[in-house]
């Protein structure tokens, strides 16, 4: 007798078996392989996502493995998308892996369009720009996450808030500088986690979850606190 893994969430009351069908059905990006895109990927394949699709165009380095936890050494110099998705084939082989290896940019957003889902797990403020600019043009709910030093942050936008609201101006120094503050590697793990756990909520439709609050961790005090956000100028 095959044992069903997905056994517990079809026992979970306002999951069961409708959205565990809901959850293999569902059509997932995942732009950016890295300290977020990693942990969030296994827990959506985990999760049993029908389709996850892979966007970087990255390679992996040895300075990414102390937080990017699909990767060992290995992987060094391989493509993050390929590296990914040869881990979450053996890690959760029911769900089909998209792997891309492209950088989103102005000049191909409608390589986003046609998800029910996209996670923004990129760390420069171009890149999170684009991918925002194109969740909205095609009405597409973004998940979005951020790390630095010791700081992490998670929320949700939708068609009544923005990126842009919230982030009007590029900050002075482009969190892509991790190489330069330095990030603790576990907290990638809990911000990565958290926008997995956001979009699962959005493919069941259960709750707002994190829309319209962004929230924010400190690593030293473990201490969560929440923000209201604006409704948004662009809706």
């Amino acid at each position: 007798m095959t044992v069903d893994a997905f056994v517990r969430h079809r026992v979970l009351n306002g999951l069961g078996a409708e959205g565990q069908d809901a959850i293999a059905r569902a059509l997932v990006a995942i732009v950016g392989v890295g300290g977020l895109g990693c942990p969030a990927a296994r827990y959506l394949a985990g999760a049993g996502v029908g389709q996850i699709t892979l966007f970087d165009g990255d390679h992996v380095s040895v300075t990414d493995l102390h937080r990017q936890v699909l990767f060992s050494p290995t992987d060094v110099g391989r493509p993050k998308t390929d590296a990914a998705a040869d881990a979450l084939g053996a890690a959760a082989p029911w769900t089909r892996i998209d792997a891309r290896r492209t950088r989103i940019g102005q000049e191909n957003g409608d390589e986003l369009e046609g998800f029910d889902v996209i996670l923004d797990c990129t760390d420069t403020w171009s890149s999170r720009r684009s991918v925002a600019a194109a969740c909205r043009e095609h009405g597409t709910p973004l998940v979005w996450g951020a790390v630095e030093g010791w700081h992490g942050q998670v929320t949700v936008f939708d068609d009544d808030h923005a990126l842009d609201d919230v982030f009007p101006t590029d900050p002075a120094l482009d969190v892509e500088a991790c190489e330069v503050l330095g990030v603790l590697g576990p907290l990638c793990g809990q911000i990565g986690t958290a926008m997995a756990t956001q979009a699962v909520m959005r493919i069941l439709g259960v709750g707002p979850g994190l829309a319209g609050t962004l929230a924010i961790i400190d690593a030293r005090t473990g201490v969560w606190r929440s923000v209201r956000l604006p409704e948004s100028a662009h809706a």
